[in-house]
């Protein structure tokens, strides 16, 4: 007989999320592009409303009524269909619990979003990975993947750590391929970065079927990655069933304060969209522009890039020359890149200096 509470073998199989570095030998503070945050900071309008937000010694409304009524009055959706969490991390684990657990299977790419796989080891269901098409996301594959156990499927999109984007015929293929029991999540937390005309129809399938979940956050074009605010529209039994198990008071008073004041200020989100659709494309090319050395930028539609080094110089590395330059990005060895770095776009003297210490660092490894 043990003498000490026993963890649950599927919890014990998990590999806690580790984020991203912010330091680096000795403790020496970096410029972090290592968690997709926005350079520009948040709204001035959000800062303003955190620094005048009072009562923390009220409990928040727990239905965050007034985030609801912006995100409908924004997005044309129902605000009844609507549930806000703790950023869209506690929304993607709360679908999972919902609708998974031990004998079932969950679904989702190779090299997606971490998360994916602890949410669905925490509550006993069996992770599922389909194989990627050169990193992308594989609309085929996924469908090939599906077995009678299959109780949920994620697609991130744009993906993380990839940037891979899949468009709105895709996720309609996708969906369409799906049997109707199987709950489809469509994480769409760079969905911000997307340029206009270029919407993968999510909310519109979550609008008319069932079985459609789309998640969004306020962490990454928003800005607002430390108030840990996300959201989900769906089906009404889906909404429900999140709201039947998550935190009752989720969302705190001062978050909601921000993110509806965030709402209003959508001259901020589009300045993000362009200031990282140029700084991407000045990188993107800059990255490729080396490619006799081995290194591969991958097409990106998020606020990042997965560079891949494949020549002499090894991702070890260019994040050792990143690091030196006083700036710390992701190596993703434990979700099997480990000849990859994942580079958030930061300011355009950001991303130069970058460019010049991985450039500096491939002629040195020639």
């Amino acid at each position: 007989m043990s003498q000490r509470p026993t963890i649950k073998p599927w919890i014990e199989a998990i590999h806690a999320y580790v984020p991203g570095k912010s330091t680096g030998a000795g403790g020496r503070a970096l410029v972090k592009l290592s968690a997709n945050e926005n350079p520009l900071g948040c709204s001035p309008r959000a800062l303003e409303a955190l620094s005048a937000n009072a009562g923390p010694e009220r409990y928040p409304d727990p239905d965050s009524a007034k985030l609801r009524a912006k995100l409908a009055e924004l997005h044309g959706l129902d605000a009844a269909r609507i549930v806000c969490g703790t950023g869209s991390d506690e929304l993607l684990n709360l679908a999972v619990q919902a609708f998974a657990g031990p004998g079932d299977e969950v679904l989702f790419s190779r090299y997606s979003f971490a998360v994916y796989d602890i949410a669905t080891r925490r509550c006993g269901a069996t992770p599922v990975e389909a194989p990627d098409a050169d990193y992308a996301t594989d609309v085929d594959a996924l469908l090939a993947a599906v077995t009678d156990r299959t109780r949920v499927v994620f697609v991130a999109n744009p993906n993380n750590p990839t940037g891979s984007f899949l468009t709105r015929a895709d996720i309609a293929r996708l969906h369409a391929g799906l049997p109707r029991d199987v709950l489809f999540v469509l994480d769409q937390a760079y969905a911000e970065y997307l340029a206009p005309g270029e919407d993968d129809g999510g909310f519109d399938l979550a609008a008319s079927h069932e079985n459609v979940l789309v998640t969004r956050t306020f962490s990454k074009a928003y800005g607002l990655a430390g108030e840990r605010i996300g959201w989900a529209t769906g089906a009404p039994h889906l909404i429900d069933a999140l709201n039947r198990i998550r935190g009752p008071f989720n969302v705190t008073n001062a978050g909601q304060a921000t993110t509806v004041a965030a709402l209003d200020d959508q001259d901020f989100i589009t300045t993000t969209r362009e200031h990282n659709a140029r700084e991407l494309a000045r990188f993107t090319d800059a990255m490729a522009a080396l490619g006799n050395h081995g290194i591969r930028p991958m097409p990106s539609k998020a606020n990042f890039v997965l560079v891949l080094f494949e020549g002499a110089l090894t991702a070890e590395a260019a994040l050792a020359a990143i690091g030196e330059a006083g700036y710390a990005v992701r190596h993703l060895p434990g979700q099997g890149l480990p000849q990859a770095l994942r580079i958030t776009i930061g300011t355009a003297a950001d991303m130069d200096a970058i460019t010049a210490a991985i450039a500096a660092a491939a002629e040195a490894a020639q």
